[in-house]
């Protein structure tokens, strides 16, 4: 095999294991989901100081452009921060701030984050028929499953799936303007830490008018 050649199949190996790689390193393994029912509250609630300025002191964010942590899945949280520090999701904010955090850092803040009471939605737009019909029905024809099937009928995610199962995050009272953000990002690649590119391949066939009425549809769900 010449030179050239043996370059040119190099090179194209390294491509394939660069598309290759997982878009998360977190196992859902049992040592992990025990590590995330280990988090202690009280002592997430020290290590995050530094997050309030964004996420604020009761876990509801003071710009519609950072998400709401009050109530979300603890097991999410903690895939969350792995990946800003593994570089899985790319945030030069959140990479900075992760960095210095041991795995049980992570699970002690997921866990006081889930424990304090989800805000009240932003007020009222709802999403309209193609929201509804998206979030219960899906898109057969593009191949878009129900939004429910993954984030619940009331919006509040999955965090029971077992080991090896992806957690969904809660969308309940989400800002609209974060969410319809993530799903851009998601149909445009600049976020990529979705196992199986699930959300990627979704979000691919979403309109833009589709991604804010989805938006709209879930920041103003309530969890009653």
């Amino acid at each position: 095999m010449s030179k050239a050649l043996s370059v040119l199949f190099l090179a194209a190996g390294l491509s394939m294991a660069a598309h290759a790689a997982p878009s998360s390193k977190v196992a859902w393994t049992v040592e992990t989901m025990a590590l995330i029912k280990s988090g202690d509250g009280d002592r997430g609630a020290t290590l995050t100081e530094r997050c309030a300025s964004c996420h604020g002191e009761d876990g509801v964010s003071r710009s519609e452009n950072w998400p709401s942590l009050a109530g979300q899945l603890a097991p999410y949280i903690y895939k969350q921060l792995k990946d800003y520090k593994d570089g899985q999701r790319r945030h030069g904010v959140m990479r900075a701030l992760s960095r210095g955090l041991s795995d049980q850092d992570m699970a002690d803040i997921a866990a006081y984050y889930a424990a304090l009471p989800v805000p009240e939605p932003s007020e009222p737009k709802g999403g309209g028929e193609a929201a509804e019909r998206l979030a219960k029905r899906g898109d057969g024809v593009r191949l878009i499953p129900a939004c429910q099937s993954c984030h619940g009928r009331d919006g509040r995610g999955n965090a029971t799936g077992g080991v090896g199962i992806a957690v969904m995050p809660s969308l309940v009272a989400q800002y609209p303007t974060y969410i319809a953000e993530t799903l851009r990002d998601y149909k445009n690649g600049k976020r990529a830490n979705d196992v199986y590119s699930r959300m990627r391949s979704i979000a691919a066939e979403l309109s833009d008018d589709e991604i804010q009425a989805l938006a709209d549809h879930y920041g103003t769900l309530t969890t009653e």
